[in-house]
């Protein structure tokens, strides 16, 4: 109290766990991203067939497709148009529709594909 009577309002900050020490909290936000990671699925072979079907009939078209791909942990889905294919480095590649960016993918990141 100061000699008003009154609280003194300055020492009375919201805690805030964790953010007092950095590394805890880097820590901490490394432990909760980990939990989200899954482990990239195994294809069987007549969903590789299926995708590498889709994949020529899309390819160089502007058919939108829903592509589902592995990435750092994540199975990640987004709508886009297949570019091109380059079989001799095994690279995908696609504009998302939302940014309309090419972006590059290795052909074995593919989980799934399909027309949208």
């Amino acid at each position: 109290m100061n000699q008003e009577g009154k609280h003194n309002d300055r020492g009375m900050r919201k805690w805030r766990p964790f953010a007092s020490i950095p590394e805890q909290h880097i820590g901490l936000n490394k432990v909760l991203e980990g939990l989200n990671k899954v482990e990239k699925p195994i294809l069987a072979a007549d969903q590789q067939e299926q995708i590498n079907e889709i994949l020529m009939r899309a390819n160089g078209t502007d058919k939108k497709v829903v592509l589902t791909y592995y990435k750092k942990g994540e199975c990640i889905t987004e709508t886009c148009s297949i570019h091109s294919i380059n079989p001799h480095t095994k690279a995908l590649y696609f504009v998302d529709e939302v940014f309309e960016i090419k972006n590059k993918l290795q052909l074995n990141d593919v989980i799934d594909i399909r027309f949208a």
